[in-house]
């Protein structure tokens, strides 16, 4: 695990990313105290994100930290400092580091006293991708969002051509499923939100931070809403896949 409070950070300009002088020199005293921890054990994290990698980057990293503004921990929302420091680590550590799993996943963790810290493994997909693994999942990911304001994993569908979240109206999305949403949006596809997946019908998936588009090996779906979904899986490759 690569502890962010004690690495040094590359000189990067600042400016473009604040408005002001102000809370410019806000951030870099910030990231000044951070650098000046020599000693650090995280605490009981309480938010955990898991980011699917590719060629030492995080190709929706600009989606995810989006998502994360509107994460809670201890239920307050992360600082714009924070927020910004975090961005700029993950890009140097992932183009600088020594590891392996250049097309793993980046693991950011963030505890009950706000200290972050972030490791990178190997991707390993999912072992079972039955509809009910999928639903087990998506519940699971549904009570963190209950804590933290933001599900890392949405159960989806699409059925006569209309594309479907399990997610609250006023609910932020996760990084993927925002593309999804927007895949969706250039297809001309209509998409809503329901309360629970009872309400799902058609062809059913998972969209994952960490994994992407899971379609349900055993779904009975339309040729064409499951046409659709593949689609999605393609397009969330194809942006996956770019250098």
């Amino acid at each position: 695990m690569t502890n962010t409070k004690g690495m040094t950070m590359p000189q990067i300009d600042d400016a473009e990313l604040f408005g002001n002088a102000e809370d410019q020199r806000a951030y870099e005293d910030f990231c000044a105290n951070q650098e000046a921890v020599e000693k650090f054990t995280l605490d009981e994290p309480a938010l955990v994100c898991r980011w699917r990698m590719s060629n030492k980057k995080v190709p929706m990293l600009n989606r995810h930290i989006r998502a994360l503004s509107e994460r809670l921990v201890q239920g307050e929302p992360l600082t714009h400092n924070m927020l910004s420091w975090a961005k700029q680590h993950v890009e140097w550590s992932l183009a600088e580091g020594d590891y392996t799993a250049h097309d793993g996943v980046l693991m950011l963790v963030i505890d009950v006293n706000g200290n972050a810290a972030m490791t990178v493994g190997e991707y390993e997909p999912l072992a079972d991708t039955s509809a009910k693994a999928l639903r087990a999942r998506s519940a699971e990911a549904r009570s963190e969002a209950d804590e933290t304001g933001v599900a890392p994993e949405l159960l989806a569908s699409v059925n006569d051509g209309e594309l479907a979240f399990v997610a609250p109206a006023d609910e932020c999305l996760c990084g993927t499923a925002t593309l999804i949403e927007q895949l969706a949006q250039t297809k001309g596809i209509s998409v809503t939100r329901v309360d629970i997946p009872a309400q799902l019908k058609g062809a059913l998936f998972l969209v994952s931070d960490e994994h992407g588009v899971v379609p349900a090996a055993d779904a009975d779906a339309a040729e064409a809403d499951a046409a659709m979904v593949t689609f999605f899986a393609a397009g969330y490759e194809k942006l996956r896949a770019r250098r």
